[in-house]
C-alpha cells in the first residue's frame, strides 16, 4: 500500500513531489491546436463533425431546450433535488461574503481616487459528462458568478449518442438558473464559445474541470477569453497525531485517490503507531472499494505517509507540497491553523472530511493544484468581477504634481507623456 517515508532520510519523494507539472502529453496539444484553428474557421460546421467524431452524436441544434430540461427536474430523484438545492443555497451564502465593493476617496484638494467593480458579461462553465457526471461542479461554477452577477451564464456538458446530456447536469443547472445549456464537450466546445460561432456566443471567461483535451484546449485559449485555472489531478494531504482515527485517515486518503490514478494522497504524522494503523485500515478497506484498481494505481503512483519529527515539521511539509486539500485531524487543529500558509482549502477536525467541502459546506471545491496553492485562490465570486480604476485629477493637484509627473516622464525617456502634463500646465501659469 503506501510508501512509508521518513523525513530525515529520505528527501527523493518530497523534491519529486514538490516539483511536480501538469505535463501534458504532445501530440494531446497537437490535436487540440488543430481542432481550435477548425472551430475558429469553421464554426458549427466543425463543432458538429467533432461531436460526432467524439461523442457519436449527430446534433442538429447544439441548445438543450427547456423542455428538456424540466423533463429531468420532474423525474429526478426527490432526495437529490433536495440536496442539491441545500448544497446551492450553502454555496450562495457563502460566496456572497466574497463580493467586493468599490470605492471613492477624497485624496485632498479636489482629488477623487477610486475603484468600479462590476462583473463580466459572459461566462461559460464546462461540465464532464462521460465517465465523470458532477453537477456538484455546475454549482461550485455557476453560483458565484450569479453572486457576481454574470449576466448571461452558460452551460456546456458533453452528450451521448442520442444528443441527451446527463439529467443530474440539467437539474443542477437548473438550480443555479442557468438557463443557457448546450449538448458539447471536448476541446470543440471550448473552441466554440471561446472564439464564437452561429450557434455558440463568444464568451468572457470559461470555466470548470474536463479531461486533458479540454484542460489543454482551455490553456490554449487563454488570452481569447479568460479561465479559472489549468487543473492537474486531485490531491489531499493529512497532518495528523496519535489521536486521530485510521479509519477516517484512511478513508478520507481513498476519497481522492479515486479520482483517477494520477490523484495522491499522503499523510504527514509524528506518529508511527498512526502511520502502521493507518496501513492496516487502508489494506482492510480497499477490498470493498468498488474503484479499487484506481485507488491502488493512484497510491502505489503518488501517495505516501510521511514521518516528522513533530507537528511543527508536518506544517513546514505541509506548506511546502502546498497540497489542493489541506485536513488537519490533530488534538487541537486550530492550533496549527496559524502555521499553514499554503493549501487550497483547509479542513479542521475529525468530523471535517474533504467531501464535506466537495459537496455541501459552501466554499468553493475549485481549488489550485499542483503546487498552485502557493499563488493561487480558490474559484470565487471575484474571478467573475472586474475591477477599473478611477482618477478625478483637479488643476489645483497638476500645478502642485505636474513638475514631478513630467520629470517622472522624462526619466523613461517618454517625451510625450511628458508634453501632455506640461501642457496642462502652461495653461494654468499662464506660460
Amino acid at each position: 500500500m503506501f510508501k512509508i517515508i521518513d523525513s530525515q532520510n529520505d528527501a527523493t519523494f518530497l523534491r519529486e513531489f514538490v516539483a511536480r507539472r501538469n505535463a501534458f502529453d504532445p501530440s494531446v496539444e497537437e490535436s487540440v491546436k488543430a481542432i481550435l484553428a477548425d472551430v475558429k474557421a469553421n464554426g458549427d460546421e466543425a463543432v458538429r463533425r467533432y461531436a460526432e467524431k467524439f461523442d457519436g452524436a449527430k446534433l442538429s441544434d447544439f441548445r438543450v431546450s427547456q423542455k428538456e430540461i424540466n423533463e429531468a427536474v420532474r423525474a429526478a430523484d426527490k432526495r437529490l433535488t433536495r440536496v442539491l438545492e441545500q448544497a446551492a443555497a450553502n454555496i450562495e451564502r457563502f460566496h456572497r461574503c466574497e463580493l467586493d465593493n468599490g470605492f471613492f476617496y477624497d485624496d485632498g484638494d479636489g482629488v477623487l481616487i477610486g475603484q468600479k467593480v462590476a462583473p463580466i458579461e459572459r461566462a461559460l462553465f464546462y461540465a464532464p459528462g462521460g465517465k465523470a457526471v458532477y453537477p456538484s461542479s455546475v454549482l461550485m461554477n455557476a453560483i458565484p458568478a450569479k453572486v457576481a452577477g454574470v449576466s448571461e451564464t452558460f452551460l456546456t456538458s458533453p452528450s451521448d449518442r442520442e444528443g441527451k446530456v446527463h439529467p443530474n447536469i440539467l437539474l443542477a443547472a437548473e438550480i443555479a438558473g442557468v438557463k443557457n445549456v448546450f449538448r458539447l464537450g471536448g476541446a470543440h466546445a471550448i473552441a466554440a464559445f471561446a472564439f464564437g460561432t452561429q450557434s455558440c456566443p463568444k464568451v468572457d471567461k470559461i470555466t470548470g474541470p474536463g479531461n486533458q483535451y479540454v484542460a489543454v484546449a482551455k490553456r490554449l485559449v487563454f488570452g481569447e477569453v479568460s479561465i479559472d485555472s489549468v487543473a492537474g489531478p486531485s490531491e489531499i494531504a493529512i497532518i495528523a497525531d496519535e489521536e486521530a482515527n485510521p479509519t477516517f485517515v484512511a478513508l478520507d486518503l481513498f476519497s481522492q485517490a479515486e479520482h483517477d490514478e494520477m490523484a495522491s494522497a499522503i499523510l504527514i504524522t509524528p506518529s508511527r503507531e498512526l502511520a502502521d494503523a493507518v496501513q492496516r485500515e487502508a489494506r482492510r478497506r480497499i477490498e470493498r472499494m468498488p474503484r479499487r484498481v484506481i485507488i491502488e494505481a493512484a497510491i502505489q503512483r503518488g501517495s505516501a505517509m510521511i514521518l516528522t519529527r513533530d507537528l511543527q515539521e508536518a506544517c513546514e511539509i505541509a506548506n511546502k507540497l502546498a497540497p489542493e486539500h489541506l485536513e488537519i485531524q490533530t488534538r487541537n487543529p486550530f492550533e496549527l491553523l496559524p502555521k499553514i500558509r499554503n493549501a487550497g482549502a483547509i479542513f479542521l477536525g475529525d468530523y471535517s472530511s474533504e467531501p464535506v467541502g466537495d459537496y455541501f459546506a459552501g466554499p468553493n471545491h475549485t481549488l489550485p493544484t499542483s503546487g498552485t496553492a502557493r499563488f493561487f485562490s480558490p474559484l470565487s465570486t471575484r474571478d467573475f468581477l472586474k475591477r477599473t480604476s478611477i482618477i478625478a485629477y483637479a488643476k489645483e493637484r497638476l500645478l502642485k504634481t505636474g513638475d514631478d509627473i513630467a520629470y517622472f516622464a522624462d526619466a523613461e525617456n517618454l517625451p510625450a507623456h511628458a508634453a501632455a502634463i506640461r501642457a496642462r500646465l502652461e495653461v494654468q501659469r499662464g506660460d
